[in-house]
Parts: structure tokens; sequence; C-alpha cells
């Protein structure tokens, strides 16, 4: 499967580190899957689009009678909790073998920018029943205070700058030059909020593919150069980091 999915113009950016990723990204709140439930025409089927650990899938579970979940990467699937809603499939996001017109509701959390659009899209559109809703999801850089955020800000463009993808262009740009070609609702505003420690805030940084790049091309850690800084501005007890999400709905028709 891995050969093929790969022949497939699949960019796997997450599998080396998957179970860091687990263990450190951030969750989404469940007042985002409630609004998405709510605007779904039933409550039979989800598919989550490239779940990586499942963490959006499970979520789902607790508003759909069944979760289809699929990811291009063996390992991001491997870690991904067990649920009796929750069926997972190493398919990629452009050829799945869902039934047509089989989903209330499709969702991408994180991960629009890394797919085909056309593929996708055609996808979305064979699988979904009548009325069917995709909702594709995106979070920028985390904020805390002007003086972790400037911090932050400078890793992102400068320390590691230069080892992100292409496709990050599209994080940054909060998904506004990605093509949606549905008619698009206007969720409620929502946001990721964690209290976190310094420590905490440095276990998401090194999940980033810019930083594991940097590591390889130089064999250096580029999170030694913030580490003490970080830790200063950041002060001894948990902070509250907020994330907020960009959210795009559409109407499948």
């Amino acid at each position: 499967m891995s050969g093929e999915l790969e022949g497939r113009g699949f960019q796997d950016h997450f599998s080396g580190h998957a179970a860091e990723y687990a263990r450190h990204r951030p969750v989404y709140p469940r007042a985002l899957f409630e609004v998405l439930a709510g605007l779904a025409p039933g409550r039979e089927r989800a598919w989550d689009c490239a779940t990586g650990n499942g963490q959006a899938a499970v979520a789902l579970a607790e508003h759909f009678a069944e979760v289809v979940a699929t990811d291009a990467s063996a390992e991001q699937l491997a870690r991904a909790p067990e649920h009796p809603r929750v069926t997972y499939r190493h398919e990629p996001a452009e050829a799945v073998s869902l039934e047509p017109a089989s989903c209330d509701l499709v969702t991408v959390a994180q991960a629009l920018h890394w797919l085909r659009w056309d593929a996708f899209y055609a996808e979305v559109r064979r699988t979904a029943r009548p009325g069917a809703v995709l909702a594709a999801w995106m979070y920028p850089l985390m904020r805390v205070d002007d003086r972790v955020d400037e911090i932050l800000r400078a890793f992102h463009d400068d320390t590691v700058g230069e080892y992100w993808a292409p496709e990050r262009v599209h994080i940054d740009a909060g998904y506004a030059d990605v093509p949606f070609p549905f008619r698009e609702l206007a969720p409620p505003a929502i946001e990721m909020r964690h209290d976190w420690t310094a420590e905490q805030a440095l276990g998401y940084l090194d999940t980033w593919s810019a930083v594991r790049r940097f590591r390889k091309a130089r064999g250096s850690d580029p999170l030694a150069a913030i580490a003490s800084d970080l830790a200063v501005a950041w002060g001894a007890e948990p902070r509250l980091v907020r994330w907020p999400l960009v959210v795009r709905v559409g109407l499948v028709d």
C-alpha cells in the first residue's frame, strides 16, 4: 500500500515522529464538533480525511453513528485510539473506498494544504449525501503574550523558516488562498485553548516538520537556541495558550 500511496504523490511529513505528534499536538475543542454536527443533514456517517492520529475522528464519534477515518500514513494510523464507532482505513484522500452518497459530513483537520484539491474535491462530491457539509480547518501560530509571541514568530520565520515545506504558505495565508468550490457557510468563531508549561510548548514545537528538517540538514537542535529565552518569558507556571481556528465550511451541492 505504501508504494501505491507514494505513487499518488503522498508527501509524508509526520510518520517519522507519529508518537510525538500524537502526544504533543493541541486538542480541538468540543464546540467545533458540535457546530459541524449541527450543520450536517444527518448523523449516520462522517468521513474524517487525513485523520493523522485520529483526534478529530474520535471527537466526531460522539455525534455520528459511524466515522470512517482515512490517512495515507500507516504510522499515524497506528497511533490512533480505538473507538467502537470509528473505522480507520489506510487510504489517500483522493481515492477512498467509501460508497457513493454515503457521508453526511466530511472533515479535514490541519491537512487540506497537503491534498491534491481537484481530486480530493471530486471524492467529496462522490461520497457526499445531498446537503452534506465539507469542513476544513487549520490553526496558525499559538498565542500567549507579546513577549512569547515574538520569540515564537522569530523561531518560525527566521530560525526554521527555510525548512518549511512549500505548502506551509497556505497555513500562513489562513487558507484564504486555497480553492474551495462550495457554497460557503460562516461558522462561529472558535479557538483552541490549553494551559501549558514552557516544557509542553517545546514539546509541541518539536513536532513541527521544519524543526525535524533543520535537525536532519544541520545536525543540531534549533530548539536549543530558544529554550532558555522561552522559559524566562513563559515563567514557571502554566500559561493560557490560544489558537484561533480558521474553519472553512461548504455545502456539497
